[in-house]
């Protein structure tokens, strides 16, 4: 009969045959940490541009933990947005910014592209014909969606430095 002792020791009998490796294995010094740290990020001109640099740049290179640049991440960022439903006689609208970020990591040693892609995000919010109170609104979703692209374009740059 199998217990519950039985269960939680299963995952690990069942990965120790593999070749799993926790993909922050090591933590601040390991080295997929290591690899994040050495990436220098090019400025950006837009607002959401630059609370994406930031996001990466507080998640990627910790304080203290700067390393020379081994790497340049260069980011094209665009944003639009989408009106997407009011109802009538209603002063609240509903609208979605989305935003599409295109990176390229390039190697300066050898200044060659080692990786490349794309990813977006769309976030939701009211627009409710308050001037400020909809800046904000729009403010809060250019933050949130700058935050999950951040977070998607860190996990793949994390996947590319430990497959190489």
């Amino acid at each position: 009969m199998l217990t519950r002792r039985t269960f939680a020791l299963l995952p690990a009998l069942l990965l120790a045959g593999c070749s799993y490796r926790p993909l922050y294995e090591g933590g601040a010094s390991g080295t997929v940490a290591g690899q994040l740290s050495g990436i220098a990020i090019e400025d950006q001109k837009s607002r959401a541009g630059q609370l994406l640099r930031n996001e990466l740049l507080s998640t990627m290179v910790p304080p203290g933990s700067e390393s020379e640049a081994r790497h340049r991440l260069s980011l094209k960022v665009a944003e639009r947005e989408a009106f997407v439903s009011s109802l009538p006689k209603e002063p609240v609208s509903r609208r979605r910014l989305i935003l599409v970020v295109q990176y390229r990591l390039l190697d300066i040693a050898s200044g060659k592209v080692t990786a490349e892609g794309s990813s977006q995000s769309a976030v939701g919010y009211d627009a409710v014909r308050e001037p400020v109170a909809d800046l904000q609104a729009r403010n809060a979703a250019m933050q949130r969606a700058a935050l999950d692209v951040a977070q998607d374009v860190r996990l793949r740059l994390s996947a590319h430095f430990a497959r190489t």
